[in-house]
């Protein structure tokens, strides 16, 4: 397991370099409106559907969640990308006994109010279409090793490209509840309902 190396110097340059790269790439970068709990860390659980998850996910950190970003990444992607460990990411393995020891590092992490973990529950990458969105069960046991108040976020991100040459992108954030007060089988209902009513909602919303 690679433990992320974060450098706050490092982390802050990226943050800034990447939002001017993703308003160069995308026609809008839209929010819905959302609000964090304050003194509570925050545990993303984001659909996975292209190249750009984890950079959004940074983006959504730093500049609209207050929060110290880690990202959740495949091993394998991560030794092909090692700055990025330097910006928040570690990893993971599920096909090793590791897989324990990263989900507990993930759920150390979540004891620090002022921190942010992006995890993609779906655990691997699918259609941003899809109607519903299946939830590893090391989710499950990553929660129940979080000790401090931590807040679960879902976040759907979709894009519509509407007139524009470039796709715009679209993140609804939906409270999901405090880990540890939420049954795992209610996080998954109130994750899907909430993915069909982001989906349903994205047909009307403003372009």
């Amino acid at each position: 397991m690679i433990p992320a190396r974060r450098v706050k110097l490092f982390s802050n340059w990226f943050a800034m370099y990447m939002r001017y790269r993703m308003r160069r790439a995308f026609n809008r970068l839209v929010v819905m409106p959302f609000t964090p709990k304050p003194g509570h860390s925050v545990l993303l659980l984001s659909n996975h559907f292209s190249w750009w998850d984890g950079l959004w996910g940074n983006y959504l950190a730093y500049w609209h969640l207050n929060r110290h970003l880690y990202i959740m990444m495949q091993e394998d992607h991560l030794k092909k990308r090692m700055l990025l460990n330097l910006f928040g990411g570690f990893s993971i393995n599920r096909s090793s006994r590791e897989m324990v020891k990263s989900l507990q590092y993930a759920a150390g992490l979540l004891n620090d109010p002022e921190n942010l973990v992006v995890v993609f529950p779906q655990g691997e990458l699918r259609s941003n279409h899809t109607t519903e969105i299946k939830v590893e069960k090391g989710i499950e046991r990553l929660i129940k090793n979080i000790k401090g108040p931590c807040q679960i976020v879902y976040n759907c991100a979709l894009i519509d490209y509407f007139e524009s040459l470039k796709p715009s992108v679209f993140f609804h954030l939906f409270d999901c509840g405090v880990a540890g007060e939420v049954p795992f089988d209610e996080l998954i209902a109130k994750i899907n309902t909430f993915h069909q009513q982001a989906l349903k909602a994205q047909t009307d919303v403003e372009h």
